[in-house]
């Protein structure tokens, strides 16, 4: 009989979870849990988002039995899981996150605040300038500015704003790493999350205490009293399933699991990349941009440099885009008119844009679109950025803004990848994988024409899954090391998009306009300017 592992990956709409055969990575089952609470944002103000923990336990429930139907619990060898990171949550000194209690249940810092919640960027703009004026050493590892998506910004608002909640809590916990402590019994954090999301770096630890004390006094001693735990590489056991857990789970009591991972870095294993020069774009909601490199490289903007996080003997860089999936998703919701809804029919409002725009040449509709919907991650890490479609006239059709829209996240992958290399990161391969990558042939043509790279979608429709299973057969000790999981359990390349030549050319004219808007628009306050106007204009 053959053994498994299980990978669970936590979205940020649900989550999956993945059974996989340990020798090849075989996928012998999947399952899908969706949030019952979903993105909670109502009632709330400008750039919040919350999560419920409440629907991560009931994932657990939800999806292990399912993919568990006809196996033994005795056949599954290890667990790993991954998931949206910074997002975190205060809890108790038992693990019991503080939203659970009465006492903090109308208090929105008490819930997990999600990767993109945004409303703690002026906080992190000013720890940048706190960090920068005291010369921090580790800033420049994380490209010279702090992102409000991150874990001291968002705990910062949380002592502010609910300072009782504070004192009441007894850590600070990405969400992945209370999913292990759930799991096992035992505290731990990953070191990807610890490394890019809360300023840790391996062999130094986290910044000094008079750091955190010019940030506000009351967190000179934050990492001692609310950052206790050790911190453990993916790939490494965190601890043993706990009787109950088994219990709960129909899992063998013992069972190895794995530190966690940030899901996006997950799937640098599941699509098989283990040298520099190999980039990952995980492209869903947002893309996430993954690569590896042989000696620590400082690259301006980017979401950070972490040695160890996602392979040892590596560091791993990590850039991306907050507006995505989503951008095409809100073109389709507010912005489609409704003969077009009504012609689509069956066919799903995205493939029916999808099959107009592709019969478009490149520039043929005269449009371009700076895809900043939702702020940008990299290389600005500026979230109060705002979206532009330029070029638009009486005869402009909805196609031919999806193509513009799409186009637009091409070319914000080209300035990362342009500034990867400036700054003497490789990139010379482009793999990619997440929902678009799956579904949108179009979309991946026109990546490929504007990086002038062929794109190789990996064959792997829950890739992060599948990484932090192949993370489980590591820490589990069935492969010597973690290279040797990854070789014989990563996902195949399913379909190669090459480059047409004479798309390049013109992607070439088109990209240099795009960088005009970019610099320009990075500079000229115009978009904060509006911001701030909507602010302030009464309801």
């Amino acid at each position: 009989m053959g053994k498994y592992v299980i990978g669970l990956d936590y979205g940020t709409l649900s989550a999956r979870a993945l059974l996989a055969e340990v020798d090849t990575g075989h996928a012998v089952a999947t399952a899908e849990f969706v949030y019952p609470h979903g993105v909670i944002n109502a009632d709330l103000p400008e750039g919040w988002a919350l999560q419920h923990p409440q629907d991560y336990l009931d994932a657990l429930s939800s999806l292990i039995p399912r993919i568990m139907a006809g196996i033994s619990a005795d056949d599954v060898i290890g667990l790993g899981l991954d998931c949206t990171a910074c997002t975190a949550f205060p809890v108790d000194k038992n693990g019991t996150p503080l939203c659970f209690d009465p006492q903090w249940q109308t208090e929105p810092n008490a819930y997990a605040k999600l990767w993109k919640h945004h409303a703690a960027q002026r906080r992190a703009d000013q720890i940048t300038t706190i960090a920068a004026e005291r010369k921090e050493p580790w800033l420049d590892s994380y490209g010279g500015k702090v992102s409000g998506e991150w874990g001291l910004p968002k705990l910062w608002e949380l002592l502010d704003e609910a300072p009782g909640l504070y004192q009441a809590m007894h850590t600070w916990i990405e969400a992945g790493d209370w999913l292990v402590w759930q799991l096992t019994g035992q505290e731990s954090r990953n070191l990807c999350a610890a490394s890019f999301k809360h300023f840790y770096g391996q062999g130094k630890g986290y910044p000094t205490s008079a750091f955190y004390e010019a940030i506000d006094p009351r967190l000179k001693t934050v990492i001692d009293e609310k950052y206790t735990a050790p911190v453990i590489p993916a790939g490494q056991m965190a601890g043993r399933l706990t009787e109950h857990m088994a219990r709960r789970l129909g899992l063998r009591p013992g069972t190895p699991v794995s530190a966690a991972c940030v899901d996006a870095h997950a799937a640098v294993p599941a699509a098989g990349i283990t040298e520099p020069g190999e980039m990952l774009a995980i492209i869903g909601t947002s893309t996430c941009v993954m690569t590896l490199a042989k000696e620590a490289r400082q690259v301006p903007g980017i979401c950070g440099t972490a040695k160890d996080a996602i392979l040892p003997g590596y560091y791993a860089c990590e850039a991306g885009q907050s507006c995505v999936g989503d951008l095409l998703g809100w073109f389709c919701a507010h912005c489609v008119p409704k003969d077009y809804q009504e012609d689509a029919q069956g066919q799903g409002i995205h493939q029916y844009l999808t099959s107009l725009a592709e019969h478009l040449r490149p520039g043929e509709s005269g449009l371009l679109a700076l895809d900043w919907w939702n702020g940008n991650r990299s290389i600005l890490v500026d979230f109060d950025l705002s979206g532009l479609l330029l070029g638009m006239t009486l005869q402009t059709k909805p196609e031919e803004i999806y193509r513009a829209l799409i186009e637009g996240t091409a070319f914000g992958l080209r300035v990362i990848v342009e500034h990867f290399r400036t700054h003497g990161v490789p990139v010379e391969k482009l793999f990619a994988t997440g929902g678009i990558s799956q579904k949108n042939a179009l979309a991946m043509q026109i990546y490929a024409d504007v990086l002038n790279l062929p794109v190789r979608i990996v064959e792997a429709e829950q890739g992060a899954a599948l990484g932090s299973a192949i993370y489980a057969a590591a820490a589990s000790g069935h492969y010597r090391d973690l290279q040797s999981a990854i070789r014989a359990m990563a996902a195949p390349v399913s379909k190669v998009y090459t480059p047409i030549p004479e798309h390049v050319k013109i992607y070439d004219a088109l990209y240099l306009e795009y960088k005009r808007l970019h610099d320009f628009f990075a500079r000229d306050g115009v978009m904060k300017r509006l911001k701030n106007l909507k602010q302030k204009t009464p309801v």
